[in-house]
C-alpha cells in the first residue's frame, strides 16, 4: 500500500470512529422517542450512509449493484456471504428496516451497544449454539411478521476473499418456517476490504442480488435442499465475478483411459 493510501486510510478510520461515537451518543438521547422505523433510519441508515461516503471519498471504494429488480416487496430473509465490515454498512442502509444476528456482548458496549439495542437485533450467545438457533428462529419469525428484513451471514463469520465457508441452515430454516423466500446476495467486498489488517484497496465492489428462492416443500429435507441451492448460487456467482477459481473438470486416470 502506498504512503498516500495509508494516510487516506488513517483519516478514514479516524473520521469513522469519531462519527460513530458522536452519532451513537446523539442517538441514545434522541432515538428512544422515535417510532421504530424512524428510529432505524436515524440510528442506522444515516450513519451507515456516512460510513459508505467516507469509504468512497477516502478509500476510493465504489460499489456496483446488479439485480436490484429481484428484491421482493415483502421483506424476507437475506442470505449473503461475509468477507468484511463493508457489507454490514451497505446492506443495513440498502434494506430498511433490517435486523441482523450479532454477538450479545456487543450490546454492552457504551453508546454503540446501547444504540444497537434499540434496533431490534437478534443478539445471541455464541457459546451456546443450540440456544442461539432457537433464539434466531423465535426472534427472526417475530421480525418477519413485522415486515422487517432479517440479514443472516450463513458462513457464521468473515471468510477471506477467494474462499467460501459452509452455509449453516439457520437462515433457510427461518424462511421455510415463515413461509417466505430467501434473497441470495453475493459480493467480492473482501477483495478491497480484507478480513484482516487495516489496509484497504481502491476499486469497485460487485454486489449481485439474485432472484428470491423458495423451498420445495417443508421440513428438514426442504430446508437442507434450499440451503444447498443458495450456497451453490453464491459460489457460482462469485466465480462469475472472479472471486473464486473456475471449476475444472476431473481428468481421467491412466486406468480409466486404458479401459476406453
Amino acid at each position: 500500500m502506498s504512503i498516500l493510501q495509508a494516510i487516506r486510510t488513517f483519516f478514514f478510520y479516524l473520521l469513522l470512529g469519531t462519527s460513530a461515537l458522536l452519532w451513537c451518543s446523539l442517538s441514545f438521547f434522541v432515538a428512544p422517542f422515535l417510532p421504530f422505523r424512524a428510529r432505524y433510519r436515524f440510528i442506522n441508515v444515516y450513519w451507515c450512509r456516512c460510513a459508505l461516503w467516507l469509504t468512497r471519498v477516502f478509500l476510493n471504494i465504489q460499489v456496483e449493484v446488479k439485480g436490484a429488480e429481484n428484491i421482493p416487496q415483502q421483506p424476507c430473509v437475506i442470505l449473503a456471504n461475509h468477507q468484511s465490515t463493508w457489507e454490514t454498512f451497505f446492506l443495513s442502509a440498502y434494506f430498511q428496516p433490517l435486523s441482523q444476528v450479532l454477538k450479545r456482548e456487543l450490546l454492552y458496549v457504551p453508546f454503540f451497544g446501547w444504540a444497537m439495542a434499540m434496533l431490534r437485533p437478534i443478539a445471541i450467545d455464541r457459546d451456546n449454539p443450540k440456544a442461539a438457533l432457537k433464539h434466531i428462529a423465535k426472534k427472526g419469525d417475530e421480525l418477519l411478521k413485522d415486515n422487517i428484513w432479517v440479514l443472516i451471514f450463513p458462513e457464521g463469520t468473515r471468510v477471506p476473499f477467494g474462499q467460501v465457508g459452509k452455509f449453516s441452515r439457520g437462515g433457510t430454516a427461518l424462511a421455510v418456517n415463515a413461509e417466505l423466500p430467501v434473497l441470495p446476495i453475493a459480493h467480492n467486498a473482501g477483495k478491497y476490504w480484507p478480513k484482516t489488517g487495516w489496509a484497504k484497496k481502491p476499486g469497485t465492489i460487485e454486489l449481485v442480488i439474485g432472484e428470491p428462492m423458495y423451498a420445495n416443500g417443508t421440513g428438514p429435507r426442504a430446508i437442507a435442499e434450499l440451503n444447498d441451492r443458495v450456497q451453490a448460487w453464491n459460489e457460482s456467482t462469485q466465480r462469475e465475478m472472479g472471486s473464486l477459481p473456475p471449476v475444472t473438470a476431473p481428468t481421467a486416470t491412466t486406468d480409466q483411459a486404458n479401459c476406453g
